[in-house]
């Protein structure tokens, strides 16, 4: 099947063919048709299948289909995605399919100032793409109206609902009229999920391109079992003899991120961190100098990488292993894309060992295990620093108020929760 079989207007396949496409994915193949005909859609896709490109197609078919003058500045299309990054991505998806359409496009984030995006709302907007907490920001200030929403998308739904925005979105979905068609894209449907599509979609067509949390098969999976002390070491080894350029890094933490970046720029590796604490113009020059070669590693914590979209990146290192085996396949999935060959290697000590079974049992394969020489595990694990629990008391210090003794400040929480909002 080529793009010029699905039905496509005759100015969305001449950007097609300037991108160098003309072969569709296979859920571009199920998802272009079913949305030009209007029905509802609940698609399981991985990363890197070509998913955006499968609703942005279609949807501005359906916009360029209608009549061409325009009616109202109110946004007709609303794209609903958990990060800054894939808001940016997904735009950008837009813009590059629709340069040849009358047609408008808005992303509205938070890290950033409003008004530029207030401004742009004033003039029209056809499609909007949105995280949860920036729209409901411009909700609250009456600078968007989503009374003519004619399709809503919500993308990678499962990571909104792990990023805690489930609230924001029935806040977001009460706003829309009844009558408009839904499209929604999952990695994986946990019940939480389809209790979401249940109350959502109207006689939805199901679309599943893949057997389900299974990791692509151009992606080279190896494991390098190591101590917990020895792993910076150990990754600027590998580093040294294989020749490594353009390296996705997996931290577990902001904080074990921008340590490791330090360590890495000490040795002469250039990197930089990517995650929620970064300003939105630190994080858009990080992935443009890494895209573009000016870097030789980026280290990611799990919720920033979902917006990162590199064609052809050879190499993933989970230079810590996550706790949700979901997000192995996540973090993999950015290599060995559109057919091209990956490799990921995962760094695991003692204490992680049971995350990676979790993996392996989640895939349904045993990953082949690497000893590096002077790298040996040792037979037991050393024991970790001993930590006071979270929370628990520490020594009364004279001279200091409560708050101080225990290191918080009133606003501390609050804005730690509006901080996780505009991720």
């Amino acid at each position: 099947m080529q793009f010029t079989d699905l039905g496509l207007k005759a100015e969305l396949l001449r950007a097609i063919s300037e991108q160098g496409y003309d072969t569709p994915t296979p859920i571009q193949q199920k998802a272009i048709p079913a949305v030009m005909a209007g029905h509802d859609l609940m698609a399981s896709a991985q990363t890197g299948t070509g998913k955006t490109a499968g609703f942005t197609l279609p949807i501005l078919h359906r916009l360029a289909s209608g009549p061409n003058t325009r009616t109202s500045k109110r946004p007709r299309v609303l794209v609903l995605v958990p990060t800054r990054e894939l808001a940016i991505q997904v735009e950008e998806s837009v813009r590059t399919y629709g340069k040849h359409l009358p047609i408008n496009s808005l992303a509205v984030f938070g890290g950033v100032g409003i008004n530029p995006q207030i401004a742009s709302l004033r003039r029209g907007v056809d499609i909007l793409v949105a995280t949860p907490g920036r729209l409901l920001d411009h909700v609250q200030q009456r600078t968007v109206d989503l009374g003519a929403i004619e399709i809503l998308v919500l993308d990678e739904a499962d990571r909104m609902l792990d990023m805690g925005f489930i609230r924001d979105i029935r806040k977001i979905i009460a706003l829309l009229p009844k009558q408009r068609q839904n499209l929604m894209f999952s990695a994986t449907f946990s019940p939480d999920i389809r209790e979401l599509a249940s109350g959502l979609l109207h006689q939805p067509i199901s679309v599943d391109v893949a057997a389900r949390n299974t990791a692509a098969e151009t992606v080279t999976q190896r494991v390098i079992e190591t101590n917990r002390e020895q792993k910076k070491d150990l990754l600027l080894h590998l580093f040294e003899t294989r020749g490594w350029h353009q390296v996705l890094i997996f931290a577990r933490t902001k904080h074990g991120a921008d340590a490791l970046s330090r360590n890495l720029d000490k040795a002469g590796i250039k990197s930089a961190a990517l995650h929620g604490n970064k300003s939105q113009g630190a994080r858009t020059r990080a992935l443009s100098d890494f895209k573009d070669g000016k870097l030789v590693a980026l280290v990611a914590t799990d919720i920033a990488a979902r917006g990162i979209d590199i064609d052809s990146l050879p190499y993933v290192i989970n230079y810590e292993i996550p706790n949700i085996a979901e997000d192995y396949v996540h973090r993999i999935g950015r290599t060995g894309r559109a057919g091209m060959e990956g490799e990921a290697i995962s760094l695991v000590s003692h204490d992680e060992r049971a995350f990676m079974r979790d993996i392996e049992k989640l895939i349904k394969r045993d990953l082949e295990r690497v000893v590096v020489p002077g790298f040996e595990p040792a037979a037991h694990a050393a024991p970790r620093p001993v930590q006071p629990p979270r929370g628990a008391r520490k020594p009364s210090v004279p001279g200091k108020s409560p708050a101080q003794k225990s290191g918080q400040n009133r606003g501390g929480p609050q804005q730690h929760r509006s901080g996780t909002r505009h991720h």
